[in-house]
């Protein structure tokens, strides 16, 4: 495969850089101080201490040997980053992008939060480095993430509440930008998935690879080849472009991410841009969105705060358009059923939004032989679940 993003930050069609010219400069100096920093040891070396010593790397790849009994079919195994430090990947972009912001002389980090796991990966690597931190989340999913909203607190972060829009994630996101772009001098923006403008779909992919990494290695160790299929939920699509990217060379080995099907394929109830989606321009980047005849954006709808935004990562969309990924869709019942199922036979509660891929999953083992394996991102505990979104 061809390396992406180019020097644009496209990847093929889909990426680029649609900022106003207040953003221009902002982003180029983040692109300089990216490329420049993060390839050195020193901050390698920086970053794989605290990966290792605070947030929990590497994490363990568990045979979930009761839920593959129970199911039949192919062999399944989970890549636990639900058993980092905060509960979730988010924190392994969210400490990366921190180190940054302090090599750049940043001393306010701002981020946009929906299932409150990203807001809390944030404030925690504030916290540790000692900077100002100021989040903006969604009224509605402030009050079905409420756990995280008070975690978020705790570790010192001003919660925003958004009021405008749908009031959830992509209306965070705007509120961000228009913060960054008001206080670009002292401010990092802390984007917390594979979305946005370039550089930052690249950045956080880059950052978040070490999930593939390490799964790559891991399951060469215990089955001694890789697996058949990846699975991953996709909202932006950090967890699973982190579990993907080491394996884009391996043509064998299939590529799922399950996006949020909502209450069915109809506008405003769902989350699935590529079954119901359109090409365009969100936040900075084109890419697949769900938006009306007019060109306005559609309100989305999922169980889970994390899947809950109209567009998708443009490394998605890049690996959807040329077969490398396929990409498909759960509701929300079924979502639930996957949580509860996999709580009670392996004693994992998963984040509703791994969840879907635990959907799939179900759907998808019995279907296959028991030599087939299924490696599957568990991305985030569910704890922050638990009150309000399953009843």
């Amino acid at each position: 495969m061809e390396q992406v993003p180019n020097p644009k930050g496209y990847f093929g069609q889909f990426g680029g850089k649609f900022v106003p010219e207040t953003l221009v400069e902002p982003l180029r100096e983040l692109e300089e101080a990216f490329l420049n920093y993060v390839p050195k040891a020193d901050f390698q070396k920086e970053l794989t201490q605290i990966l290792t010593t605070y947030v929990g790397r590497p994490t363990p790849l568990t045979f979930a040997k009761r839920l593959t009994d129970h199911l039949d079919g192919a062999k399944i195994y989970l890549k636990r980053e639900d058993l980092l430090h905060t509960g979730a990947h988010k924190i392994n972009n969210a400490v990366g992008q921190i180190l940054l912001a302090k090599k750049m002389g940043k001393k306010r980090i701002i981020a946009e939060t929906g299932a409150g796991q990203h807001g809390v990966a944030t404030a925690t690597a504030a916290a540790l480095m000692g900077l100002q931190c100021v989040v903006y989340m969604g009224r509605v999913d402030m009050e079905r993430q409420a756990l995280n909203v008070r975690r978020m607190r705790l570790l010192g972060a001003d919660v925003v509440a958004v009021e405008s829009g749908s009031k959830t994630l992509k209306d965070a996101i705007n509120e961000a930008m228009r913060d960054w772009v008001t206080n670009v001098k002292t401010t990092f923006y802390l984007l917390g998935s594979a979305l946005g403008p370039h550089p930052y779909p690249q950045m956080v992919r880059d950052f978040h690879k070490i999930i593939g990494e390490e799964a790559r290695e891991q399951i060469l160790e215990v089955e001694n080849r890789l697996p058949d299929e990846l699975v991953a939920c996709v909202g932006g699509g950090s967890n699973a472009i982190g579990l993907f990217h080491a394996f884009l060379g391996d043509e064998k080995v299939a590529m799922t991410g399950v996006e949020a099907g909502g209450h069915g394929i109809k506008p405003g109830q769902h989350a699935a841009r590529f079954s119901g989606g359109k090409l365009g321009i969100l936040h900075g980047t084109y890419t697949y969105l769900l938006q009306n005849q007019d060109g306005q954006i559609e309100n989305t709808h999922s169980i889970s705060a994390g899947l809950d935004y109209p567009a998708i990562g443009p490394e998605h969309s890049y690996l959807e358009s040329i077969n490398r990924a396929r990409y498909t869709y759960v509701v929300d019942e079924e979502a639930k059923l996957g949580f509860k199922l996999i709580s009670a036979l392996e004693g994992i509660i998963p984040a509703l939004e791994t969840a879907h891929a635990i959907a799939y999953v179900i759907k998808q083992a019995p279907k296959l032989s028991k030599d087939k394996i299924l490696l599957v991102n568990l991305s985030g505990r569910g704890d922050k679940d638990l009150e309000g979104s399953l009843s």
